[in-house]
């Protein structure tokens, strides 16, 4: 009898207990690759001091994990369907560690760049087998869709807790304790997974397409690189020729999906019209949520003149609030129907977007407070039934090429969110005044001058409001989408 046969057959309190403890063993990954995205933020100004990395090694110590794990959602999620979903996840979590433990004591900005190149391999395997997993582990309806917001909960609250983490440990410690903090975490996982979790493989796939899985990465990288190039340079020739490559690669890969009996990348999928729904769904949430995100750090810290700890502190209720309504999204799906949950969620988020206007330069806390929270409710109630129905929509054979699919639409989500609603908000800010190039760089070079600063903060402020009025824009016209695409039974 297989593991995976022993949880479906063994009595029911039993199988209960080995599932729930199976999920707390998946979600230990989960946590760590999406505390990994942001925990660097503090951590930064002390690593520069340490490495004295360019401003071009800068961005690639920050980007390149997200990169990877972007260019290799899809072809890990296939890949696990194959070769094993908890053969890949111990795997991957192997190299995650490892990586780790050469980022915390890497001696030269190189080395740092190739370590956190390797935590992105590492995490690509962790996200798509550890969500596919819990396919295997809950076979019930309902206890599956609790597993899956706990799961999204997890990831949602990483990169919300990241930085408050890596401020704590900074106050301690070196900039590398803050991946260190990984290898105990690891350490559980490949300890207990063994035993607590079931191997998945599908026998009926046939081999790794290869060339699909290049063209795929050949696609992505070059795409999400010129996004987040244009976001922080600006749009121009060097942004638009490489995310065109990316665009012409990645055309090349659908067109070859269309013609192969076992694809890497199901099109077929996309005719489920609930399938297309949460894609775009994350598409949206996840572009006006980087962008929100993005822009009142920003505030918080060069408007408010908080230090970046005590701005982290202030983003604490949204995220709870992610956490929260993701433990009970996916019940909420199913007892009201996934249209009307994603409905209510994506315009409950355009609301907290909207209540960002009421924010101003001396004043408007209190928007800020109360408009992130009652974003990260819908944005919980989202994320989390994108998840279940990536995981409900195809067979278990499939389930983890259908979570690449969603996870890689987080990653494209908040790049563009980067991006566009960046570049549009930095577009305002410079039409304002002879500001420098950001605002941050304004305040350092004004040498006092109050009506400069004054007035390059209000413009800071002019461009936000404008860009999280387009975020909200893009949540009510997804929601108009899910309510007239989706069908309506529950």
């Amino acid at each position: 009898m297989t593991d995976l046969e022993a949880v479906r057959t063994a009595p029911g309190t039993v199988a209960s207990r080995r599932a729930w403890l199976g999920l707390a063993v998946l979600v230990l990954p989960v946590l760590l690759v999406s505390m990994d995205i942001s925990v660097l933020f503090l951590a930064l100004p002390t690593l520069t001091v340490d490495l004295a990395p360019s401003a071009d090694q800068q961005l690639w110590i920050l980007d390149i994990y997200g990169f990877l794990i972007a260019g290799l959602l899809i072809t890990m999620g296939n890949l696990g369907d194959r070769i094993g979903r908890r053969n890949i996840l111990l795997a991957g979590a192997t190299v995650f560690g490892i990586a780790s433990v050469i980022a915390a004591f890497a001696p030269s900005a190189g080395v740092l760049i190739a370590a956190r190149a390797l935590m992105g391999i590492g995490g690509a395997t962790l996200l798509p087998s550890s969500l596919a997993l819990i396919s295997s582990l809950f076979s019930d309806a309902r206890e599956r869709a609790a597993a899956i917001g706990v799961w999204t909960a997890f990831f949602a609250g990483g990169s919300a807790v990241g930085p408050i983490i890596g401020g704590v440990l900074l106050h301690q410690f070196w900039w590398g304790s803050v991946f260190l903090i990984n290898i105990p975490v690891l350490l559980i996982l490949l300890a207990f997974g063994p035993f607590v979790l079931p191997e998945h493989r599908a026998g009926v796939l046939g081999p790794l397409d290869l060339p699909s899985a290049i063209l795929s990465i050949g696609g992505i990288l070059p795409m999400v690189y010129g996004i987040k190039h244009a976001a922080t340079e600006g749009i121009d020739a060097q942004a638009t020729v490489i995310a065109l490559i990316g665009a012409v690669i990645l055309a090349v890969f659908v067109r070859r999906q269309r013609q192969l009996d076992e694809p890497l990348l199901d099109l077929r999928l996309f005719g489920r019209a609930q399938f297309s729904v949460a894609i775009g769904s994350s598409l949206a949430g996840m572009m006006s949520l980087a962008g929100m995100s993005y822009l009142t750090s920003i505030y918080l810290q060069s408007v408010t003149g908080r230090e970046p700890l005590a701005a982290a502190l202030l983003g604490i209720p949204m995220a709870a609030a992610v956490f929260v309504c993701s433990m009970s999204g996916a019940r909420v799906g199913h007892r009201l129907g996934a249209r009307t949950t994603f409905v209510f969620a994506l315009l409950a988020s355009a609301v907290g977007n909207l209540m960002l206007l009421g924010v101003g330069v001396q004043s408007g806390l209190w928007w800020y407070l109360t408009g992130s929270t009652v974003a990260g409710i819908g944005y919980g109630l989202a994320f989390t039934l994108v998840s279940d129905v990536a995981v409900s929509s195809v067979p278990p054979a499939r389930a983890g090429s259908a979570v690449g699919i969603s996870e890689t639409s987080f990653e494209l989500g908040n790049a563009l969110g980067l991006a566009l609603l960046g570049s549009l908000a930095a577009l305002i800010f410079r039409s304002g005044g002879d500001y420098a190039a950001t605002l941050g760089e304004t305040v350092q070079r004004a040498n006092g001058n109050a009506a400069l600063l004054e007035s390059a903060r209000a413009s800071f402020v002019s461009g936000m409001h404008i860009a999280v009025a387009v975020g909200a824009t893009v949540l009510m016209a997804m929601a108009l989408i899910a309510r007239f695409a989706s069908p309506a039974k529950r």
